[in-house]
């Protein structure tokens, strides 16, 4: 389905959902050359974000992503509350919501290790690459230590360009 970045950003921003952006889309805005096919973000769980995320979602028919179709899934903030990551396929494509990641912890663990930045667009908060490398190194799958190696080499282009070597 693509890179729906485009869609999903906007879409919880103008939802004032609460989010920091991780993963594949934050090792693309860091300048990672690798495509990505969804969206994953760290998401606060207090109750107003929760409506809030239900809100934004509610119209584009988030489902379980792999779950067998017909399987009972109410996609509510009672539904959020008595869980926490949730990898969701919508009509505008997949997207990972994490209420807490490894390395990183929930969204208030995060916050420090996130800045704020235009993203394709829209004003919201990115992982650091720093954290990024380090979110990847404990999530330990195949994909993630692939990407680690270049995430490094942009880390040491940056840190060279700002000592000015």
């Amino acid at each position: 389905m693509g890179l729906n970045v485009h869609k999903f950003l906007p879409l919880l921003a103008q939802n004032h959902v609460r989010f920091i952006v991780i993963g594949g889309v934050a090792a693309t805005v860091h300048g990672s050359a690798r495509a990505t096919f969804d969206v994953d973000v760290v998401y606060a769980r207090d109750p107003e974000n929760i409506r809030n995320l239900v809100a934004a979602l509610g119209p584009y028919q988030p489902y379980l992503r792999g779950a067998p179709p017909g399987l009972p899934f109410q996609w509510d903030e009672r539904t959020i509350q008595a869980g926490l990551n949730f990898t969701l396929t919508t009509t505008l494509g997949n997207l990972d919501l994490l209420g807490e990641v490894a390395a990183g912890g929930p969204y208030e663990q995060l916050l420090p290790y996130s800045q704020d930045q235009e993203t394709f667009g829209v004003p919201c908060r990115i992982v650091t690459l720093e954290k990024l490398i380090q979110l990847k190194r404990a999530a330990g799958r195949p994909k993630d230590l692939e990407i680690i190696a270049e995430l490094q080499a942009l880390l040491e282009e940056r840190r060279a360009k700002e000592s000015g070597s």
